[in-house]
């Protein structure tokens, strides 16, 4: 695990290379991070990683976690080199329930080729008649989410999944601006990687993010507030994502309600700025 810092919310090349020695099985590099959705520098972390293999004598390989990014980038950053263009990057994971726009309960994990999962994570069974390899925490799952998948494959292909990714990216920037123009607030992302971004307060002597986020709730909104990892807790943070199906009409009306939010905290602040208390409320 590499910590982040104050205005650095993804890993750099120098600080995985620090890391690497004789037992490291792998490095792990995030394209769209949970936090800001910003992409980590992947293929500037594989030319490091490759460089000090070949020093070094060492054969560590990359994982890319593109469980947000993964049905993103393709669409909208064609020509950024994070997957199985990179000689060293041996798996994938992409979320299809996230920007693969299918409903909750499917991810893929993809492999360069089968050297490189082990035979021991494969079970084997026959008692359907023959020899079924399947690699799944749980053999007998449902496959309608699969379906879901290939279906939107399908009906959108590569041309409808690049119309409705560049959208959505379009409406994260243009809401991320408008947000920094109501005054009293500063990005920390600007969606323009998946469309996602993170924004704080400048000042939060008066009121803090979860004041805003509590009364944007009551206005129907979940906008998420949380502090970011170890190492920068201090920085207190929003962040929205924008699906399909958030229109620029709703993107509007969120930030209507978000000036109206800001506007009764300035003219009348708590007694104190509301912290986090540990407890995830549904709203």
């Amino acid at each position: 695990y590499i910590p982040i810092g104050e205005d650095r919310y993804v890993i750099t090349p120098e600080e995985v290379i620090q890391r690497i020695d004789e037992n490291t099985i792998g490095v792990v590099a995030i394209l769209g991070t949970t936090f800001t959705g910003e992409f980590e520098p992947i293929e500037a972390i594989h030319d490091a990683v490759v460089a000090h293999n070949q020093h070094h004598d060492l054969a560590v390989p990359l994982h890319i976690d593109a469980a947000s990014g993964g049905f993103v980038a393709p669409f909208i950053h064609p020509d950024l080199r994070w997957d199985f263009r990179l000689p060293n990057v041996v798996s994938i994971n992409a979320s299809g329930h996230k920007y693969g726009l299918v409903y909750p309960g499917v991810g893929w994990a993809i492999w360069r080729d089968r050297q490189h999962l082990p035979e021991d994570l494969v079970f084997h069974v026959n008692y359907l008649g023959g020899d079924m390899p399947t690699f799944t925490l749980n053999f007998s799952r449902p496959g309608n989410q699969i379906v879901g998948q290939y279906y939107n494959f399908l009906r959108l292909g590569r041309s409808g999944y690049t119309r409705i990714m560049q959208t959505l990216r379009d409406i994260a920037m243009e809401l991320a601006t408008a947000i920094v123009q109501l005054g009293p607030f500063e990005l920390l992302s600007d969606g323009s990687t998946i469309p996602v971004f993170a924004f704080r307060l400048k000042d939060a002597s008066r009121y803090s993010v979860y004041d805003v986020s509590e009364r944007l709730r009551v206005r129907g909104w979940q906008v998420p507030a949380y502090t970011m990892p170890a190492a920068a807790e201090h920085v207190t943070v929003l962040r929205i994502v924008v699906r399909e199906g958030f229109s620029r009409d709703m993107s509007e009306l969120l930030l209507t309600d978000l000036g109206k939010v800001i506007k009764e905290l300035e003219d009348s602040p708590p007694a104190q700025p509301k912290q986090l208390d540990g407890h995830f409320h549904h709203g």
